[in-house]
């Protein structure tokens, strides 16, 4: 689901030597993650009602392991985008279909299911940032090593999809079957709750990845130690990931609290002494992530059937990510505004936690959100 997107970052700079694209076609490169995820993301349900969720996910992986060998191939820019939207498809659709996928075939153990594929993702995430480099260092070329590097994460994509391939049998919805859309939650506010509250946790995100690296190196640390300070925070998914699901279903408002709180302090650190503690600060940050899993756990645990959830999460992903795709955009402004200064961009991400608490403690209410009206949940 991420390695697609982690494995272009870490090969960067060799993409953009190789390919000439520039500052501008290196833009456009890393904001398309965000694009599909929302556009190719909010058809996913719709499409799915057509063919059927399974075989959406089978044909999305199948796309991914397509993209990713031809973009290992392309020349210039044009292609290269191309070909990443086909190998982004396999991440955007599965972002909308994994949570309805639990509902569906764990739905009396969506908490640990949860906790299992946002565990899997965090160390594929995690993987094609550290490894994509030295698989490419395997290439006899130095000019083929982003080329393999890239291209060697298609082997996962396959090995991803067969197990999926014994599902296919029966997956069409019977005629005439009800489909929650996203569209239809346009007028359910939790349903926008949800949304504003996934774009405000992803915005943080993506500053964090973005720009921290440079917020480090502005403030004395060499290269290496940014670097791994921001590995540091994208590896604490993977045990964030192991335990975030099953608290949410616990306490769902003392998570929003408490990870809330672990955010505020960690930015308060970095602003106020980033010399001082960073890797305390990066520490506090990485767990506070964890609303990214406490999203994704809510989805399962307040709608009412797989379909619903699957609209929940296009409808949700839809629009929290384009919300989330202006923090490194109104980051990068903010600086260049202000003659460098850190203080602004800090005071976004401070707001950003504040959205993401209050709207946090709304849906942690003991209610269930289906595309017309709230009913009870069994959840305590």
């Amino acid at each position: 689901m991420r390695t697609a997107v982690t494995s272009v970052g870490a090969a960067l700079d060799d993409i953009e030597d190789s390919l000439g694209t520039g500052s501008v076609g290196s833009g456009v490169i890393t904001t398309l993650p965000v694009l599909c995820f929302c556009l190719l993301g909010a058809l996913a349900p719709r499409i799915a009602q057509r063919t059927g969720t399974h075989r959406l996910l089978v044909v999305a992986l199948a796309a991914m392991a397509i993209g990713v060998v031809l973009r290992a191939f392309t020349g210039s820019l044009g292609p290269f985008v191309a070909a990443s939207v086909l190998a982004l498809a396999g991440g955007a659709v599965s972002n909308v279909l994994m949570p309805s996928l639990v509902k569906l075939h764990f739905p009396d153990r969506i908490p640990s299911m949860t906790a299992v594929y946002t565990t899997a993702m965090a160390v594929g995430q995690t993987a094609a940032v550290g490894l994509t480099v030295p698989i490419g260092h395997l290439a006899a070329h130095p000019d083929d090593r982003w080329r393999v590097g890239l291209g060697s994460w298609a082997i996962i994509a396959v090995v991803a999809l067969v197990p999926w391939l014994r599902t296919l049998s029966g997956d069409r919805p019977p005629p005439g079957a009800a489909v929650p859309h996203a569209g239809g939650l346009v007028r359910n506010p939790a349903a926008w709750a949800m949304a504003v509250f996934f774009g405000f946790q992803s915005f943080q995100a993506y500053v964090a990845f973005g720009w921290f690296p440079k917020f480090f190196t502005d403030h004395g640390m060499s290269d290496a130690v940014a670097s791994a300070l921001t590995a540091f925070y994208s590896g604490l998914s993977i045990p964030v990931a192991m335990v975030m699901p099953t608290l949410t279903a616990r306490r769902p408002r003392t998570v929003v609290i408490t990870l809330s709180a672990m955010l505020v302090t960690a930015y308060a650190g970095l602003l106020s002494a980033p010399r001082g503690a960073p890797w305390l600060w990066m520490l506090l940050a990485g767990i506070g992530a964890g609303l990214f899993q406490f999203f994704l756990t809510l989805t399962g645990l307040v709608t009412a059937t797989p379909r619903e959830a699957a609209a929940l999460s296009a409808f949700s992903q839809g629009i929290g990510y384009l919300l989330a795709g202006t923090g490194p955009l109104l980051t990068g402004v903010l600086l260049g505004a202000t003659h460098e200064s850190w203080t602004w961009p800090f005071v976004l991400l401070f707001c950003a936690v504040g959205i993401c608490f209050v709207l946090g403690l709304y849906i942690s209410r003991p209610a269930r959100f289906v595309p017309n009206e709230p009913v009870a949940r069994t959840v305590p």
